[in-house]
């Protein structure tokens, strides 16, 4: 089934979570429910919620209770996006204006603020405390990822390890608790919630590798940014410190990333895209990434052949070949 077939067939569902999405949102502060609906109407995947949902089917599914997980969950990741684009300086997501382009930073970092209460006032509702207990690390992990990232901007003698752990933390872990914490709050097997999780967490990884992918080697149009916004903003990611390790292009390189930062977010990323697509970098980041989806689709062995289970796996096929 393709990705849009999936979409297709969890339309109802999906636009339940898009109303109360919209819903929750909405404040007596026109300001805040403005600059929130922007980002809203910017669109995603809502990759998050459709996890919460396709784990829930391995429980008592229940929208009334599963859309109190997907809304957070889906809150959480665009409030981390607002504060993002503020420290990456970066005037278009999706295609549109960011927050902090079309307003200004102060206005961008409380309508993250915002949305990061809005995302906890919707899961109290939920009386489980393991759910609370999970999303709260979760976040407090994501802000050490965030902060790492900022630590290492330009940081060309970073290691694999600290990158790897980094996406973890800002990317990997949200989608692992999106598989997990459906299956918790529809009352699945706890052994079960956690080969979701497993699942999650290694299509997260795949899924963050092929963003940094995409951003080397993609266009605008299909990436809704400038190709090259990360190695612009300071972020060095996979294939790049692959690519670093290459003699040949190391040092060329390297010059090119020190141009670009002396140009404080205005530098020409071209010399150094046709540098990296040329490594070995990108093959071997491919790779593992693949080897990620690998992982992810083992970890569903041993569930019930349901047609969430396959829907899951068609997902992870999506992720690894993603262009967009």
């Amino acid at each position: 089934m393709k990705l849009l077939d999936l979409y297709a067939k969890m339309k109802g569902d999906l636009d339940v979570i898009e109303r109360e999405l919209a819903r929750t949102v909405t404040s007596d502060h026109a300001l805040l429910t403005e600059t929130s609906t922007h980002l809203l109407k910017a669109g995603g995947k809502r990759i998050r919620p459709v996890f919460v949902l396709l784990a829930g089917k391995f429980g008592n599914y229940e929208l009334e209770v599963l859309k109190k997980v997907a809304v957070p969950l889906e809150l959480i990741h665009m409030a981390s996006l607002v504060h993002d684009d503020v420290i990456d300086n970066a005037d278009t997501r999706r295609g549109q204006l960011t927050v902090k382009s079309k307003w200004d930073n102060r206005i961008a970092m409380y309508t993250g603020d915002y949305i990061y209460g809005k995302a906890l006032s919707v899961v109290t509702d939920l009386g489980n405390p393991l759910i609370h207990q999970i999303l709260a690390k979760a976040m407090v992990q994501m802000c050490i990822g965030e902060m790492e990232q900022i630590r290492d901007f330009f940081n060309t003698e970073q290691s694999i390890r600290e990158y790897m752990l980094r996406i973890r933390r800002k990317t990997a872990l949200l989608i692992a608790i999106s598989c997990q914490l459906g299956a918790v709050a529809s009352g699945a097997e706890w052994t079960v919630a956690n080969r979701l999780y497993r699942f999650g967490y290694n299509v997260g990884m795949a899924f963050q590798i092929r963003d940094d992918l995409l951003d080397l080697l993609g266009t605008e149009k299909q990436i809704g940014k400038p190709p090259g916004s990360d190695i612009r903003q300071g972020n060095i990611t996979l294939p790049v410190l692959l690519a670093l390790r290459e003699n040949t292009i190391r040092g060329p390189l390297l010059e090119e990333i020190k141009r670009i930062r002396e140009a404080d977010g205005e530098g020409d990323t071209k010399p150094a895209l046709k540098l990296i697509r040329k490594s070995e970098g990108i093959q071997f980041a491919e790779a593992l990434a693949d080897r990620y989806i690998t992982k992810a689709i083992s970890a569903l062995d041993g569930l019930s052949h349901i047609p969430a289970k396959k829907n899951l796996t068609d997902i992870a096929h999506f992720v690894a070949k993603r262009n967009y």
